[in-house]
């Protein structure tokens, strides 16, 4: 490439060169930058008719498709880091975990983490405009990990589109007057199911919190009316899958065959709907939440402040896991989105932007959760802890239970299913079009058919999520959820950031930021990623390691043999990463240090492994920030 400086008033004899025809192709003049009055121009010759602008190595001949508008990727990637935890998960830990006192590490881990590891991703796909696994252009030897994150993707779309299923199952089961897990006497109710009356805890025992309560109307239309969890004696005995389910999971895939088969362009517009109805919704039932009776000590509840809890080394690594989680880095998913944007995209500002509205979004659910928590609190005669729970039984028994005593019940149940069923949709849009980007951009065969691939991709998903809708199916749903994207994930963006940020190199890393927005990173931004943002992953899968304990889900005990499927599912994913890097050593030619060379050098400098002028054999390439 020649770089040539222009003085402001000869740029436009220079410009007309785009017109030009050099032996049939064009010229292109990009303006990198405008500093003290000196333009730097580059030209560069590309193929006609495409203007590419990208990293060295990529091909102009091959036009990436891009996003129509901005708006298109900014609602993709909110949508799919505010996902069903935003709801049902953050809301209790924060409460759990000294309330207010829990947003002091979770800012502080959103700092030092969680925007670094998201900004990263994003300006990792934008420049070299490949997906999870063709980004390791950048250096070879880690392609595995591009496929580490795409299985994880696909493992996750198994039990992930169930439970939007269920939302569907509710949404349409909502649509009567009378809701049908208000009163005991259907045909799924057991003789034990009990109305719920103000009982100031008679009806508990010490043992038994409300929300653990299996004998309401609610609980028993969940377990027994939707999943029929009773005719299940373990993860040992699924049984068939339940008709009415299956029906639901094929409008899950049906919902998102067609807003993903012709790529950005026609997902791009869905999350305009997907994206911002749960953002009405929730402003919704917060506002009908906090006139509640009971309302305030809910929210009290919520944002007290013990700052003791600070003391316990398990609220600092649900910090870390939820920060984590909730942005959704490692799955494949933003480098997905982003190599879709133009190369010049501000994606700092965009990092800055949607991971704040993610923790935002977070925060305010709690408010539309713990108001009603309180309303049902008082309205039973119990404390606040009773009623307080996450995950599906806050979503699917606790408020859908509060939801039918209120006036209109109908129209509150059918608002905040299709609160849900948007939530989850677009979030495994996001994962969906990780594992069709990262391995379409693989095979090129697969990029040639991409509707077709979509729906394989889309009906393969399908096929595995048969084993969660059976009479046992919430324990493959649990294990699943437990392992598939547990500790594998976390060890995924571990070697993610070791390959970027030491392999490939900060330095270097930056340099390609500056080639597309015209500045470098800050030296906040530089260090997060090489020392501070690894260091953290570290401890947080050590943590997850030593911390895992043996599934459970109630009362029910998994058996031995299922968490050892659970760490075979985990490690499925986890291996290709030295499987590939051993499979690339011994793919490359020459003497064992040129094998390294070639393994760790980015493919369009290969050509000076044979020059001898290999970067990361030097002490300078480790040290450089």
């Amino acid at each position: 490439m020649n770089i040539q400086v222009v003085p402001e008033h000869k740029l436009s004899s220079v410009a007309p060169l785009k017109q030009c025809n050099v032996e049939k192709k064009e010229v292109e003049l990009i303006l990198v930058k405008d500093q003290n009055g000196v333009q730097y121009t580059s030209t560069s010759i590309v193929p006609s008719p495409t203007n590419h602008v990208g990293p060295p190595g990529s091909s102009g001949g091959d036009e990436r498709e891009t996003w129509g508008k901005k708006m298109d990727f900014l609602l993709s990637v909110i949508g799919f880091a505010v996902d069903l935890a935003n709801v049902w998960r953050f809301p209790f830990l924060c409460y759990k975990n000294g309330g207010g006192a829990f947003l002091i590490p979770y800012i502080l881990f959103l700092l030092i983490a969680g925007m670094p590891l998201f900004y990263m991703e994003l300006a990792l796909g934008q420049y070299n405009r490949e997906g999870a696994a063709t980004v390791w252009k950048i250096c070879p030897v880690f392609k595995g990990v591009g496929y580490t994150v795409i299985l994880i993707a696909f493992y996750v779309g198994f039990y992930y589109n169930v439970i939007i299923a269920w939302s569907i199952h509710y949404l349409f089961a909502s649509m009567t007057n009378e809701l049908p897990w208000l009163h005991c006497g259907n045909p799924w109710n057991t003789p034990n199911c009990t109305v719920p009356q103000p009982m100031n805890g008679s009806f508990l025992d010490n043992r038994t919190s409300y929300a653990k309560n299996k004998n309401t109307p609610a609980a028993e239309y969940y377990e027994r009316g939707v999943l029929h969890l009773h005719e299940s004696r373990g993860i040992g005995d699924l049984g068939p899958p339940r008709w009415e389910l299956s029906l639901c999971l094929v409008a899950v895939v049906f919902i998102l065959y067609f807003s993903l088969w012709k790529g950005v362009k026609s997902s791009g517009k869905v999350v305009y709907i997907t994206a911002t109805m749960p953002y009405i919704v929730l402003f919704v039932l917060l506002i009908r939440g906090i006139t509640l009776p009971g309302a305030m000590d809910g929210i009290r509840a919520y944002l007290h402040i013990d700052l003791k809890m600070l003391n316990n080394p398990k609220v600092w690594i649900d910090a870390a896991t939820q920060i984590f989680y909730s942005l959704g880095a490692g799955f494949g998913v933003l480098i997905a989105f982003a190599s879709y944007n133009k190369f010049d995209n501000n994606c700092y500002r965009d990092a800055l932007l949607t991971s704040t509205i993610n923790c935002v979004t977070s925060f305010v659910s709690g408010f539309a959760i713990f108001s009603v928590l309180g309303y049902m609190a008082q309205k039973h005669g119990v404390r606040i802890e009773d009623v307080a729970t996450e995950g599906p039984g806050l979503v699917f028994i606790i408020y859908p239970e509060a939801i039918s005593t209120l006036p209109g019940s109908t129209f509150w149940a059918i608002v905040f299913f299709i609160m849900l069923l948007t939530l989850g949709i677009d979030s495994s849009m996001g994962g969906m079009e990780a594992v069709i980007t990262g391995l379409a951009d693989d095979f090129k065969i697969l990029k040639k058919h991409r509707k077709l691939f979509t729906f394989a991709t889309a009906f393969g998903t399908f096929l595995f999520a048969l084993l969660c809708i059976t009479n046992g199916g919430i324990y493959v749903l649990t294990l699943l959820d437990s392992y598939a994207a547990g500790t594998s994930i976390l060890f995924g963006v571990l070697i993610e950031a070791i390959g970027v940020s030491w392999f490939y190199g900060v330095d270097r890393f930056s340099e390609d930021i500056e080639r597309m927005m015209g500045f470098k990173p800050g030296l906040y931004w530089r260090l997060c990623w090489k020392f501070v943002s690894p260091t953290f992953l570290l401890v947080v899968v050590i943590a997850s390691i030593v911390t895992s304990t043996g599934l459970t889900l109630d009362d029910y005990v998994f058996p031995p043999w299922s968490n050892v499927v659970g760490w075979g599912v985990a490690l499925s994913s986890m291996m290709f990463v030295p499987v590939y890097a051993v499979y690339k050593f011994f793919s490359m030619p020459g003497t064992f240090k040129e094998r390294i060379a070639y393994c760790v050098t980015p493919e369009h400098e290969h050509h000076l492994v044979k020059e001898g002028n290999i970067r990361q054999f030097t002490l300078k390439h480790w040290l450089a920030i």
